[in-house]
């Protein structure tokens, strides 16, 4: 894989909580304040401020301060790294696709159905019925009880 098609995987994290999607999709309308955007949720704002922080380092969100308010606005233009990383992914699975279309069936079906020698069930070896005779194991000797100067048993 090349330094391109690279994973982003910052991005896939921040999507990957539904709260984040969800404030994505409030911050899709227009830029809002963090107290907007608490409202819309039944966690405090504290916790919306830490998602809005994963979404920022992520790039998917912009900060921008009026006064003393936050006001948090979607970038859509950072979902290219995700679309064109899932392009060349996607592109790789045509490519596939066209070999195994131009492979002889022959082939295809006898590669689908060959077993795999490494999940074949391993055979369990054969008990016998009788039992070796165990010796009996001794007990421990009891520890002495331990003193200490300062009167405590550790």
């Amino acid at each position: 894989m090349s330094r391109k098609s690279k994973p982003p995987i910052a991005l896939y994290s921040a999507l990957a909580d539904t709260t984040r999607c969800r404030i994505l999709e409030i911050l899709k309308a227009a830029p809002t304040p963090v107290h907007v955007l608490t409202e819309a949720f039944s966690i405090s704002r504290p916790a919306i401020s830490r998602h809005l922080r994963v979404l920022k380092s992520a790039g998917l969100v912009a900060e921008v301060k009026k006064g003393r308010e936050n006001v948090y606005a979607f970038r859509p233009a950072k979902l290219d790294a995700a679309r064109t990383w899932l392009e060349t992914i996607r592109s790789a699975e045509a490519a596939l696709e066209e070999v195994v279309e131009e492979a002889p069936v022959a082939v295809v079906a006898e590669a689908s159905v060959a077993p795999n020698p490494a999940r074949a069930p391993k055979k369990k070896p054969a008990v016998s019925a009788e039992k070796p005779a165990r010796e009996p194991v001794p007990a421990p000797a009891p520890a002495p009880p331990s003193t200490s100067q300062m009167g405590f048993d550790f």
